[in-house]
Protein backbone atom coordinates (compact mmCIF):
# COMPACT_ATOMS: atom_id res chain seq x y z
CA UNK A 1 0.00 0.00 0.00
CA UNK A 2 1.40 3.57 -1.27
CA UNK A 3 -0.55 6.46 0.57
CA UNK A 4 -1.12 9.81 -2.00
CA UNK A 5 -2.96 12.01 0.42
CA UNK A 6 -3.14 16.00 -0.20
CA UNK A 7 -5.13 18.48 1.78
CA UNK A 8 -7.72 20.25 0.68
CA UNK A 9 -10.63 19.41 -2.34
CA UNK A 10 -7.41 17.55 -4.63
CA UNK A 11 -8.06 14.14 -5.70
CA UNK A 12 -6.42 11.94 -2.57
CA UNK A 13 -6.24 8.27 -2.87
CA UNK A 14 -4.77 5.25 -1.35
CA UNK A 15 -2.77 2.76 -4.05
CA UNK A 16 -3.95 -1.05 -3.32
CA UNK A 17 -3.04 -3.98 -4.83
CA UNK A 18 -5.97 -6.52 -5.49
CA UNK A 19 -6.86 -9.66 -8.30
CA UNK A 20 -6.27 -8.31 -11.90
CA UNK A 21 -9.89 -6.88 -13.20
CA UNK A 22 -11.30 -4.72 -15.92
CA UNK A 23 -12.44 -1.47 -15.92
CA UNK A 24 -15.98 -2.71 -16.83
CA UNK A 25 -15.74 -5.09 -13.84
CA UNK A 26 -14.53 -2.03 -11.62
CA UNK A 27 -17.29 -0.03 -12.58
CA UNK A 28 -20.02 -2.89 -11.63
CA UNK A 29 -18.22 -3.35 -8.69
CA UNK A 30 -18.04 -0.23 -7.90
CA UNK A 31 -21.90 0.69 -8.37
CA UNK A 32 -22.69 -2.36 -6.15
CA UNK A 33 -20.57 -0.95 -3.20
CA UNK A 34 -22.69 2.19 -3.55
CA UNK A 35 -25.90 0.67 -2.97
CA UNK A 36 -27.04 0.60 -7.05
CA UNK A 37 -29.69 -1.63 -7.51
CA UNK A 38 -31.70 -0.44 -10.79
CA UNK A 39 -29.73 0.64 -14.25
CA UNK A 40 -31.27 2.29 -16.70
CA UNK A 41 -29.68 2.04 -20.31
CA UNK A 42 -29.40 1.53 -23.61
CA UNK A 43 -26.36 -0.44 -24.76
CA UNK A 44 -23.92 0.34 -27.79
CA UNK A 45 -20.58 -0.21 -29.19
CA UNK A 46 -18.30 2.09 -26.80
CA UNK A 47 -20.24 0.85 -23.59
CA UNK A 48 -20.58 -2.64 -24.86
CA UNK A 49 -17.72 -4.01 -22.27
CA UNK A 50 -19.77 -2.70 -19.48
CA UNK A 51 -22.82 -4.34 -20.61
CA UNK A 52 -20.35 -7.57 -21.32
CA UNK A 53 -19.78 -8.40 -17.71
CA UNK A 54 -23.48 -7.15 -16.24
CA UNK A 55 -25.18 -10.40 -16.59
CA UNK A 56 -24.78 -12.45 -12.96
CA UNK A 57 -23.81 -8.79 -11.33
CA UNK A 58 -26.93 -9.05 -9.37
CA UNK A 59 -27.63 -5.49 -10.74
CA UNK A 60 -31.24 -5.28 -12.02
CA UNK A 61 -30.90 -3.26 -15.69
CA UNK A 62 -34.02 -1.53 -17.29
CA UNK A 63 -33.83 -1.68 -21.30
CA UNK A 64 -35.48 1.40 -22.57
CA UNK A 65 -36.09 2.36 -25.74
CA UNK A 66 -34.54 5.21 -26.27
CA UNK A 67 -31.62 6.81 -23.56
CA UNK A 68 -33.98 10.07 -23.04
CA UNK A 69 -36.41 7.55 -21.75
CA UNK A 70 -33.95 6.24 -19.63
CA UNK A 71 -32.68 9.55 -18.37
CA UNK A 72 -36.40 10.19 -17.87
CA UNK A 73 -36.81 7.18 -15.56
CA UNK A 74 -33.41 7.57 -13.47
CA UNK A 75 -34.64 11.11 -12.88
CA UNK A 76 -38.38 9.68 -11.54
CA UNK A 77 -36.91 6.73 -9.89
CA UNK A 78 -34.54 8.95 -7.69
CA UNK A 79 -37.55 11.89 -6.82
CA UNK A 80 -39.82 8.96 -5.58
CA UNK A 81 -36.88 6.88 -3.23
CA UNK A 82 -34.54 10.18 -2.79
CA UNK A 83 -31.70 7.85 -4.01
CA UNK A 84 -29.20 8.77 -6.32
CA UNK A 85 -30.98 7.61 -9.89
CA UNK A 86 -28.09 5.70 -12.70
CA UNK A 87 -28.46 5.90 -16.20
CA UNK A 88 -26.24 3.95 -18.53
CA UNK A 89 -25.61 5.06 -22.70
CA UNK A 90 -23.00 4.49 -25.05
CA UNK A 91 -21.11 7.41 -27.02
CA UNK A 92 -22.22 9.90 -29.80
CA UNK A 93 -25.70 9.74 -29.94
CA UNK A 94 -26.17 7.38 -27.14
CA UNK A 95 -24.80 10.25 -24.67
CA UNK A 96 -25.77 13.10 -26.98
CA UNK A 97 -29.44 11.44 -26.65
CA UNK A 98 -29.21 12.16 -22.60
CA UNK A 99 -28.34 15.69 -22.70
CA UNK A 100 -32.02 16.42 -22.32
CA UNK A 101 -32.56 14.28 -19.41
CA UNK A 102 -29.20 15.57 -17.53
CA UNK A 103 -30.45 19.55 -18.18
CA UNK A 104 -33.67 18.59 -16.40
CA UNK A 105 -31.79 16.92 -13.56
CA UNK A 106 -29.30 20.14 -13.10
CA UNK A 107 -32.40 22.63 -13.28
CA UNK A 108 -34.62 20.72 -11.06
CA UNK A 109 -31.85 19.98 -8.78
CA UNK A 110 -32.08 16.03 -8.91
CA UNK A 111 -29.22 13.02 -8.13
CA UNK A 112 -28.33 11.49 -10.94
CA UNK A 113 -24.96 9.68 -12.11
CA UNK A 114 -25.05 9.15 -15.85
CA UNK A 115 -22.13 7.02 -17.29
CA UNK A 116 -21.64 7.15 -20.87
CA UNK A 117 -19.03 4.84 -22.92
CA UNK A 118 -16.37 6.57 -25.04
CA UNK A 119 -14.38 6.05 -28.35
CA UNK A 120 -10.53 4.81 -27.07
CA UNK A 121 -8.16 7.28 -25.89
CA UNK A 122 -6.57 7.19 -29.17
CA UNK A 123 -9.37 8.15 -31.06
CA UNK A 124 -10.49 10.72 -28.95
CA UNK A 125 -10.61 13.88 -30.26
CA UNK A 126 -10.24 12.71 -34.32
CA UNK A 127 -13.85 12.16 -35.54
CA UNK A 128 -13.82 9.33 -35.06
CA UNK A 129 -17.00 7.31 -35.21
CA UNK A 130 -19.74 7.89 -32.58
CA UNK A 131 -17.57 9.70 -30.87
CA UNK A 132 -18.94 13.04 -29.38
CA UNK A 133 -17.42 15.51 -26.60
CA UNK A 134 -19.74 14.72 -24.28
CA UNK A 135 -17.84 15.78 -21.14
CA UNK A 136 -17.49 19.39 -22.97
CA UNK A 137 -21.32 19.79 -24.18
CA UNK A 138 -22.59 18.39 -20.99
CA UNK A 139 -20.51 21.18 -18.51
CA UNK A 140 -23.18 23.87 -18.24
CA UNK A 141 -25.96 21.37 -16.51
CA UNK A 142 -23.69 19.06 -14.59
CA UNK A 143 -22.70 19.44 -10.96
CA UNK A 144 -19.72 17.67 -11.73
CA UNK A 145 -18.13 14.89 -14.51
CA UNK A 146 -15.15 12.61 -15.41
CA UNK A 147 -13.48 11.09 -18.38
CA UNK A 148 -12.02 7.92 -17.01
CA UNK A 149 -7.96 7.60 -18.40
CA UNK A 150 -7.29 5.11 -15.58
CA UNK A 151 -9.20 2.00 -15.07
CA UNK A 152 -7.76 1.83 -11.55
CA UNK A 153 -9.06 5.10 -10.80
CA UNK A 154 -12.73 4.00 -11.33
CA UNK A 155 -13.88 2.52 -7.80
CA UNK A 156 -12.25 5.98 -6.08
CA UNK A 157 -14.16 7.68 -9.26
CA UNK A 158 -17.62 6.11 -8.85
CA UNK A 159 -17.47 6.75 -4.87
CA UNK A 160 -17.34 10.35 -5.08
CA UNK A 161 -19.30 10.85 -7.95
CA UNK A 162 -22.68 9.19 -6.16
CA UNK A 163 -21.40 11.38 -3.01
CA UNK A 164 -20.92 14.73 -4.96
CA UNK A 165 -24.67 13.69 -6.50
CA UNK A 166 -26.25 13.66 -3.29
CA UNK A 167 -24.89 16.05 -1.18
CA UNK A 168 -25.84 19.96 -0.28
CA UNK A 169 -28.15 21.09 -3.69
CA UNK A 170 -28.21 17.71 -5.42
CA UNK A 171 -27.54 17.27 -9.14
CA UNK A 172 -26.28 14.90 -11.90
CA UNK A 173 -22.60 13.68 -12.15
CA UNK A 174 -21.25 12.54 -15.69
CA UNK A 175 -18.67 9.66 -15.82
CA UNK A 176 -17.29 9.15 -19.32
CA UNK A 177 -15.66 6.09 -19.60
CA UNK A 178 -13.30 4.99 -22.71
CA UNK A 179 -13.82 1.87 -24.28
CA UNK A 180 -9.91 1.25 -23.97
CA UNK A 181 -10.34 2.00 -20.33
CA UNK A 182 -13.03 -0.39 -19.79
CA UNK A 183 -11.33 -3.15 -20.96
CA UNK A 184 -7.92 -2.36 -19.73
CA UNK A 185 -7.15 -4.32 -16.54
CA UNK A 186 -5.30 -3.36 -13.47
CA UNK A 187 -4.15 -5.21 -10.35
CA UNK A 188 -4.31 -1.18 -8.51
CA UNK A 189 -7.10 0.37 -7.07
CA UNK A 190 -6.52 4.06 -6.57
CA UNK A 191 -9.33 4.40 -3.45
CA UNK A 192 -9.90 8.08 -3.31
CA UNK A 193 -10.87 8.99 0.23
CA UNK A 194 -14.48 10.67 0.01
CA UNK A 195 -14.80 14.36 1.05
CA UNK A 196 -15.85 14.24 4.48
CA UNK A 197 -19.37 14.76 5.00
CA UNK A 198 -19.85 18.46 6.45
CA UNK A 199 -21.88 19.24 8.83
CA UNK A 200 -24.46 21.19 7.42
CA UNK A 201 -24.79 24.71 7.99
CA UNK A 202 -26.88 26.98 9.76
CA UNK A 203 -27.92 30.39 10.35
CA UNK A 204 -26.32 32.02 13.13
CA UNK A 205 -28.59 32.06 16.95
CA UNK A 206 -27.91 36.01 16.23
CA UNK A 207 -29.85 36.13 12.59
CA UNK A 208 -32.26 33.44 14.04
CA UNK A 209 -33.18 36.10 16.59
CA UNK A 210 -33.76 38.63 14.10
CA UNK A 211 -35.85 36.45 11.75
CA UNK A 212 -37.68 35.31 14.79
CA UNK A 213 -38.45 38.93 15.94
CA UNK A 214 -38.80 40.05 11.56
CA UNK A 215 -41.68 37.09 11.88
CA UNK A 216 -43.33 38.49 15.28
CA UNK A 217 -43.48 41.93 14.02
CA UNK A 218 -45.28 41.39 10.48
CA UNK A 219 -48.86 42.24 10.13
CA UNK A 220 -49.06 40.27 6.84
CA UNK A 221 -46.59 37.55 7.28
CA UNK A 222 -46.45 34.53 4.32
CA UNK A 223 -43.88 31.96 3.89
CA UNK A 224 -43.01 31.12 0.05
CA UNK A 225 -41.66 27.73 -0.05
CA UNK A 226 -40.18 25.84 -2.92
CA UNK A 227 -38.54 22.47 -3.98
CA UNK A 228 -35.71 23.14 -1.73
CA UNK A 229 -37.80 21.82 0.88
CA UNK A 230 -37.67 18.23 -0.02
CA UNK A 231 -34.62 18.21 -1.02
CA UNK A 232 -33.20 19.54 2.10
CA UNK A 233 -35.79 16.80 4.14
CA UNK A 234 -37.21 20.02 6.05
CA UNK A 235 -41.20 18.91 5.22
CA UNK A 236 -41.69 17.88 8.84
CA UNK A 237 -39.92 20.99 10.53
CA UNK A 238 -41.83 23.60 7.83
CA UNK A 239 -45.35 21.74 9.07
CA UNK A 240 -44.00 22.51 12.98
CA UNK A 241 -43.40 25.87 12.53
CA UNK A 242 -46.37 26.75 10.10
CA UNK A 243 -48.02 25.27 12.99
CA UNK A 244 -46.21 27.47 15.88
CA UNK A 245 -46.95 30.39 13.84
CA UNK A 246 -50.10 30.04 12.06
CA UNK A 247 -48.53 32.06 8.92
CA UNK A 248 -49.90 31.19 5.56
CA UNK A 249 -48.55 29.56 3.00
CA UNK A 250 -47.65 29.27 -0.89
CA UNK A 251 -45.79 27.35 -3.05
CA UNK A 252 -43.92 27.16 -6.50
CA UNK A 253 -44.80 24.06 -8.92
CA UNK A 254 -42.03 22.07 -7.01
CA UNK A 255 -43.23 22.41 -3.49
CA UNK A 256 -46.05 21.39 -4.17
CA UNK A 257 -46.79 18.97 -1.21
CA UNK A 258 -44.62 20.16 1.23
CA UNK A 259 -47.75 21.08 2.93
CA UNK A 260 -50.86 19.30 2.71
CA UNK A 261 -53.00 20.78 -0.51
CA UNK A 262 -55.97 20.85 2.18
CA UNK A 263 -53.83 21.89 5.20
CA UNK A 264 -55.73 24.91 6.67
CA UNK A 265 -52.83 27.11 6.54
CA UNK A 266 -52.05 26.62 2.93
CA UNK A 267 -53.71 29.09 0.10
CA UNK A 268 -52.13 26.70 -3.00
CA UNK A 269 -49.28 27.60 -5.97
CA UNK A 270 -48.33 31.09 -6.90
CA UNK A 271 -47.30 32.73 -9.81
CA UNK A 272 -47.95 32.62 -14.01
CA UNK A 273 -50.78 29.67 -13.03
CA UNK A 274 -50.92 29.97 -9.70
CA UNK A 275 -54.22 30.26 -7.12
CA UNK A 276 -55.37 33.75 -6.89
CA UNK A 277 -55.39 33.47 -3.23
CA UNK A 278 -52.05 32.62 -3.26
CA UNK A 279 -50.61 35.69 -5.59
CA UNK A 280 -52.98 38.06 -3.99
CA UNK A 281 -51.25 37.25 -0.63
CA UNK A 282 -47.62 37.55 -2.10
CA UNK A 283 -48.63 40.69 -3.57
CA UNK A 284 -49.76 42.20 -0.01
CA UNK A 285 -47.28 40.55 2.10
CA UNK A 286 -45.00 42.81 4.27
CA UNK A 287 -43.22 39.90 5.00
CA UNK A 288 -41.93 37.06 2.99
CA UNK A 289 -40.10 34.07 4.27
CA UNK A 290 -38.67 32.05 1.47
CA UNK A 291 -37.42 28.47 1.93
CA UNK A 292 -35.80 26.81 -0.50
CA UNK A 293 -37.25 28.51 -3.26
CA UNK A 294 -34.90 30.51 -5.72
CA UNK A 295 -37.47 33.58 -7.40
CA UNK A 296 -37.94 31.77 -10.28
CA UNK A 297 -39.71 34.00 -13.30
CA UNK A 298 -42.87 31.61 -13.46
CA UNK A 299 -43.35 32.59 -9.83
CA UNK A 300 -42.50 35.49 -9.10
CA UNK A 301 -43.96 37.47 -12.71
CA UNK A 302 -42.15 41.19 -13.28
CA UNK A 303 -39.77 40.89 -10.44
CA UNK A 304 -39.80 43.96 -9.96
CA UNK A 305 -43.52 44.20 -9.02
CA UNK A 306 -43.57 40.66 -7.12
CA UNK A 307 -43.99 41.12 -3.25
CA UNK A 308 -43.54 45.39 -3.72
CA UNK A 309 -44.19 45.77 0.14
CA UNK A 310 -42.55 42.48 1.50
CA UNK A 311 -38.99 42.32 3.52
CA UNK A 312 -37.38 39.17 2.75
CA UNK A 313 -35.86 36.52 5.14
CA UNK A 314 -34.57 33.92 2.25
CA UNK A 315 -32.89 30.56 3.66
CA UNK A 316 -31.53 28.33 0.98
CA UNK A 317 -28.57 25.64 1.22
CA UNK A 318 -27.39 27.00 -2.11
CA UNK A 319 -25.27 30.57 -1.42
CA UNK A 320 -25.65 31.29 -4.95
CA UNK A 321 -29.17 31.57 -4.90
CA UNK A 322 -29.75 34.49 -2.19
CA UNK A 323 -29.82 38.10 -3.37
CA UNK A 324 -29.61 36.66 -7.13
CA UNK A 325 -32.83 38.14 -8.01
CA UNK A 326 -34.13 39.39 -5.03
CA UNK A 327 -31.91 41.07 -2.22
CA UNK A 328 -33.14 39.82 1.24
CA UNK A 329 -33.15 41.72 3.97
CA UNK A 330 -31.16 38.64 6.08
CA UNK A 331 -30.29 35.22 4.79
CA UNK A 332 -29.77 31.78 6.73
CA UNK A 333 -27.87 29.76 4.61
CA UNK A 334 -27.05 25.87 4.84
CA UNK A 335 -29.55 23.37 5.80
CA UNK A 336 -33.01 24.10 6.12
CA UNK A 337 -34.46 21.17 7.99
CA UNK A 338 -31.94 22.84 10.81
CA UNK A 339 -33.04 26.47 10.40
CA UNK A 340 -36.65 25.75 9.96
CA UNK A 341 -36.14 23.61 13.30
CA UNK A 342 -34.48 26.43 15.02
CA UNK A 343 -36.86 29.23 14.41
CA UNK A 344 -39.41 29.56 17.23
CA UNK A 345 -41.21 33.39 16.74
CA UNK A 346 -44.27 32.17 18.29
CA UNK A 347 -48.10 32.48 17.01
CA UNK A 348 -47.29 35.34 14.51
CA UNK A 349 -49.62 38.40 15.72
CA UNK A 350 -51.91 38.35 12.57
CA UNK A 351 -55.39 37.64 12.98
CA UNK A 352 -56.51 39.99 10.12
CA UNK A 353 -54.54 38.77 7.63
CA UNK A 354 -55.27 35.00 8.13
CA UNK A 355 -58.50 36.26 7.81
CA UNK A 356 -58.25 37.79 4.67
CA UNK A 357 -56.27 35.11 3.12
CA UNK A 358 -58.51 32.27 4.06
CA UNK A 359 -61.64 34.40 3.08
CA UNK A 360 -59.87 34.73 -0.41
CA UNK A 361 -59.08 31.27 -0.63
CA UNK A 362 -62.61 30.32 -0.01
CA UNK A 363 -64.31 32.91 -1.97
CA UNK A 364 -62.01 31.94 -5.08
CA UNK A 365 -62.33 28.25 -4.89
CA UNK A 366 -62.84 25.99 -7.64
CA UNK A 367 -66.38 25.82 -9.32
CA UNK A 368 -66.02 21.86 -10.76
CA UNK A 369 -69.58 22.05 -11.96
CA UNK A 370 -68.73 23.27 -15.22
CA UNK A 371 -71.54 23.21 -18.22
CA UNK A 372 -72.15 20.98 -20.76
CA UNK A 373 -71.45 17.03 -21.34
CA UNK A 374 -67.70 17.04 -22.14
CA UNK A 375 -65.01 15.53 -19.77
CA UNK A 376 -63.87 18.63 -16.99
CA UNK A 377 -59.90 18.05 -16.69
CA UNK A 378 -60.10 19.95 -13.75
CA UNK A 379 -62.60 17.90 -11.94
CA UNK A 380 -61.06 14.54 -13.52
CA UNK A 381 -57.40 14.99 -12.12
CA UNK A 382 -59.20 16.64 -8.75
CA UNK A 383 -61.65 13.58 -7.76
CA UNK A 384 -58.55 10.93 -9.75
CA UNK A 385 -56.53 12.39 -6.67
CA UNK A 386 -59.30 12.29 -3.97
CA UNK A 387 -60.05 8.87 -4.87
CA UNK A 388 -56.36 7.29 -5.49
CA UNK A 389 -54.84 5.65 -2.61
CA UNK A 390 -53.03 7.84 -0.06
CA UNK A 391 -49.38 7.60 -0.91
CA UNK A 392 -50.46 7.84 -4.82
CA UNK A 393 -47.23 9.43 -7.00
CA UNK A 394 -48.91 11.76 -9.49
CA UNK A 395 -45.64 12.25 -12.52
CA UNK A 396 -46.67 14.85 -15.21
CA UNK A 397 -45.60 15.80 -18.68
CA UNK A 398 -45.46 19.42 -19.63
CA UNK A 399 -48.27 21.59 -20.94
CA UNK A 400 -52.04 22.60 -19.97
CA UNK A 401 -52.44 19.04 -18.51
CA UNK A 402 -49.15 20.27 -16.12
CA UNK A 403 -50.84 22.91 -14.57
CA UNK A 404 -54.30 21.51 -13.93
CA UNK A 405 -52.43 18.88 -12.30
CA UNK A 406 -50.33 21.39 -9.50
CA UNK A 407 -54.18 23.38 -9.57
CA UNK A 408 -56.42 20.57 -8.61
CA UNK A 409 -55.00 17.62 -8.02
CA UNK A 410 -54.39 16.20 -3.92
CA UNK A 411 -50.44 16.43 -2.85
CA UNK A 412 -49.72 14.89 0.71
CA UNK A 413 -46.01 14.92 0.11
CA UNK A 414 -43.50 16.27 -2.09
CA UNK A 415 -42.28 13.05 -3.15
CA UNK A 416 -46.06 12.36 -4.19
CA UNK A 417 -46.06 14.96 -7.45
CA UNK A 418 -42.98 14.61 -9.94
CA UNK A 419 -43.09 16.76 -13.28
CA UNK A 420 -40.32 18.98 -15.07
CA UNK A 421 -39.81 21.66 -13.84
CA UNK A 422 -37.21 24.02 -14.33
CA UNK A 423 -36.63 22.75 -17.70
CA UNK A 424 -40.81 22.19 -18.42
CA UNK A 425 -39.92 18.64 -20.81
CA UNK A 426 -42.14 17.28 -22.91
CA UNK A 427 -42.07 13.44 -22.74
CA UNK A 428 -41.13 13.44 -19.18
CA UNK A 429 -44.22 12.39 -17.37
CA UNK A 430 -44.23 8.66 -18.95
CA UNK A 431 -40.79 7.81 -18.60
CA UNK A 432 -40.43 9.30 -14.89
CA UNK A 433 -43.68 7.39 -13.91
CA UNK A 434 -42.21 4.02 -15.00
CA UNK A 435 -38.79 4.83 -12.63
CA UNK A 436 -40.82 6.24 -9.95
CA UNK A 437 -43.19 2.79 -9.97
CA UNK A 438 -39.57 0.90 -10.53
CA UNK A 439 -38.09 2.54 -7.26
CA UNK A 440 -41.79 2.52 -5.07
CA UNK A 441 -43.37 -0.82 -6.14
CA UNK A 442 -45.86 -0.77 -3.05
CA UNK A 443 -46.93 2.44 -4.12
CA UNK A 444 -49.83 3.82 -7.09
CA UNK A 445 -47.66 5.86 -9.76
CA UNK A 446 -49.91 7.96 -12.26
CA UNK A 447 -48.99 9.72 -15.23
CA UNK A 448 -51.20 12.52 -16.57
CA UNK A 449 -50.10 13.20 -20.27
CA UNK A 450 -51.03 15.51 -22.92
CA UNK A 451 -51.84 13.62 -26.48
CA UNK A 452 -48.23 16.23 -27.30
CA UNK A 453 -46.05 15.14 -24.78
CA UNK A 454 -47.02 11.29 -24.79
CA UNK A 455 -45.69 11.45 -28.69
CA UNK A 456 -42.39 12.23 -27.31
CA UNK A 457 -41.55 9.17 -25.76
CA UNK A 458 -44.29 7.09 -26.90
CA UNK A 459 -41.57 3.96 -27.43
CA UNK A 460 -41.37 3.79 -23.33
CA UNK A 461 -44.92 1.49 -23.56
CA UNK A 462 -42.41 -0.94 -24.32
CA UNK A 463 -40.82 -1.24 -21.86
CA UNK A 464 -44.01 -0.97 -19.54
CA UNK A 465 -45.13 -4.21 -21.54
CA UNK A 466 -41.43 -5.90 -21.53
CA UNK A 467 -41.39 -5.65 -17.61
CA UNK A 468 -44.91 -5.26 -16.57
CA UNK A 469 -45.01 -2.23 -14.73
CA UNK A 470 -47.91 -1.39 -13.45
CA UNK A 471 -48.12 2.25 -14.50
CA UNK A 472 -51.34 3.86 -14.93
CA UNK A 473 -51.64 6.68 -17.65
CA UNK A 474 -54.28 9.19 -17.68
CA UNK A 475 -53.66 10.47 -21.61
CA UNK A 476 -55.79 14.13 -21.76
CA UNK A 477 -56.22 14.27 -25.66
CA UNK A 478 -57.72 18.17 -27.12
CA UNK A 479 -55.79 17.50 -30.47
CA UNK A 480 -53.48 20.15 -30.31
CA UNK A 481 -50.42 21.49 -28.41
CA UNK A 482 -52.76 23.28 -25.48
CA UNK A 483 -50.30 25.26 -23.80
CA UNK A 484 -48.97 27.17 -26.88
CA UNK A 485 -52.68 27.40 -28.40
CA UNK A 486 -53.72 29.03 -25.32
CA UNK A 487 -51.17 31.60 -25.59
CA UNK A 488 -51.77 32.14 -29.58
CA UNK A 489 -55.40 32.95 -28.49
CA UNK A 490 -54.24 35.34 -25.83
CA UNK A 491 -51.36 37.14 -26.88
CA UNK A 492 -51.14 36.09 -30.99
CA UNK A 493 -54.63 37.55 -32.21
CA UNK A 494 -55.88 33.39 -32.46
CA UNK A 495 -53.61 32.69 -35.26
CA UNK A 496 -53.06 29.29 -34.51
CA UNK A 497 -49.91 28.55 -36.18
CA UNK A 498 -48.58 24.73 -36.29
CA UNK A 499 -50.83 23.28 -33.02
CA UNK A 500 -52.95 21.30 -34.65
CA UNK A 501 -52.81 17.56 -34.03
CA UNK A 502 -55.81 16.76 -36.06
CA UNK A 503 -53.72 13.20 -37.47
CA UNK A 504 -53.32 11.69 -33.77
CA UNK A 505 -53.34 8.46 -33.72
CA UNK A 506 -56.15 6.08 -31.55
CA UNK A 507 -54.09 6.36 -28.49
CA UNK A 508 -56.06 3.73 -27.18
CA UNK A 509 -55.13 1.10 -29.95
CA UNK A 510 -51.61 2.38 -30.54
CA UNK A 511 -51.40 1.46 -26.92
CA UNK A 512 -52.93 -2.00 -27.31
CA UNK A 513 -50.98 -2.70 -30.72
CA UNK A 514 -47.79 -2.65 -27.34
CA UNK A 515 -50.11 -4.92 -25.61
CA UNK A 516 -50.79 -2.12 -23.01
CA UNK A 517 -54.82 -2.37 -21.64
CA UNK A 518 -56.69 0.78 -22.69
CA UNK A 519 -59.99 2.63 -23.59
CA UNK A 520 -61.82 5.70 -24.29
CA UNK A 521 -63.88 8.28 -22.07
CA UNK A 522 -65.42 10.81 -24.47
CA UNK A 523 -68.18 11.95 -22.14
CA UNK A 524 -68.74 13.22 -18.63
CA UNK A 525 -70.55 10.75 -17.75
CA UNK A 526 -68.07 7.96 -17.92
CA UNK A 527 -65.68 9.21 -15.84
CA UNK A 528 -66.28 7.58 -12.74
CA UNK A 529 -66.19 4.24 -14.13
CA UNK A 530 -63.19 5.64 -16.32
CA UNK A 531 -61.64 6.29 -12.59
CA UNK A 532 -62.91 3.20 -11.26
CA UNK A 533 -61.25 0.39 -14.01
CA UNK A 534 -57.55 3.18 -14.25
CA UNK A 535 -57.31 2.57 -10.04
CA UNK A 536 -58.34 -1.04 -10.04
CA UNK A 537 -55.88 -1.99 -12.57
CA UNK A 538 -53.01 -4.38 -11.67
CA UNK A 539 -50.62 -4.17 -14.97
CA UNK A 540 -49.85 -1.77 -16.89
CA UNK A 541 -53.12 0.53 -18.52
CA UNK A 542 -54.03 3.61 -20.51
CA UNK A 543 -57.15 5.77 -19.90
CA UNK A 544 -57.38 8.05 -23.19
CA UNK A 545 -59.70 11.11 -21.94
CA UNK A 546 -61.12 13.45 -24.95
CA UNK A 547 -61.69 16.85 -24.06
CA UNK A 548 -62.14 19.90 -25.60
CA UNK A 549 -59.39 22.12 -27.40
CA UNK A 550 -61.17 24.98 -26.45
CA UNK A 551 -60.84 25.03 -22.77
CA UNK A 552 -57.89 27.06 -21.02
CA UNK A 553 -56.11 27.06 -18.02
CA UNK A 554 -57.02 29.56 -15.66
CA UNK A 555 -55.95 32.20 -13.96
CA UNK A 556 -52.80 33.66 -16.35
CA UNK A 557 -50.27 35.92 -15.41
CA UNK A 558 -49.40 37.95 -18.95
CA UNK A 559 -45.41 37.88 -19.11
CA UNK A 560 -44.29 41.01 -18.29
CA UNK A 561 -46.53 41.63 -15.69
CA UNK A 562 -47.20 41.82 -11.95
CA UNK A 563 -48.69 38.14 -10.34
CA UNK A 564 -51.63 40.37 -9.21
CA UNK A 565 -52.96 41.07 -12.81
CA UNK A 566 -54.46 37.62 -13.73
CA UNK A 567 -56.47 36.89 -16.69
CA UNK A 568 -59.66 34.31 -15.98
CA UNK A 569 -61.90 32.80 -18.18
Amino acid sequence: MSGIVEDGLEKRFIDMTYPSKSGAQLLIDSLKEQGVDLIFGYPGGAIMPVYDVLPGSGLKHILGRHEQGCAMAAIGYARATGKVGTCLATSGPGATNLVTGIADAYLDSVPVVFITGQVPSDLMGTDAFQEVDIFGITLPVVKHSYIARDPADIPGMVEEAYYIAAEGRPGPVLIDLPKDVANATTTKRHRWRPYPKVKPKMGSSEHIKICEDMMRAAKKPLFYIGGGIAQGDGVKELRALVERTEIPVVSTLKGLGAMPSDHPHFLGMLGMHGLKAANFAVQEADLLIVAGARFDDRATGKLDTFAPHAKIIHMDIDIAEINKLRKADIWLEGSLKKNLAALNPGKSNADDWRKLCYGRRAEFAVDYNAPGDNVYAPKLLHDLTRRAPENAIITCDVGQHQMWVAQHCYFDDPKDHITSGGLGTMGFGMPAGLGAQLGCPERTVITVSGDGSIMMNIQELATLNRYQIPLKIVLLDNGVLGMVRQWQEVFFDENYSEVDLYDNPDFAEVARAFQIDAFTVTKRSEVDAGIDKLLAAKKPILMHVKISASENVWPLVPPGRSNADMMER
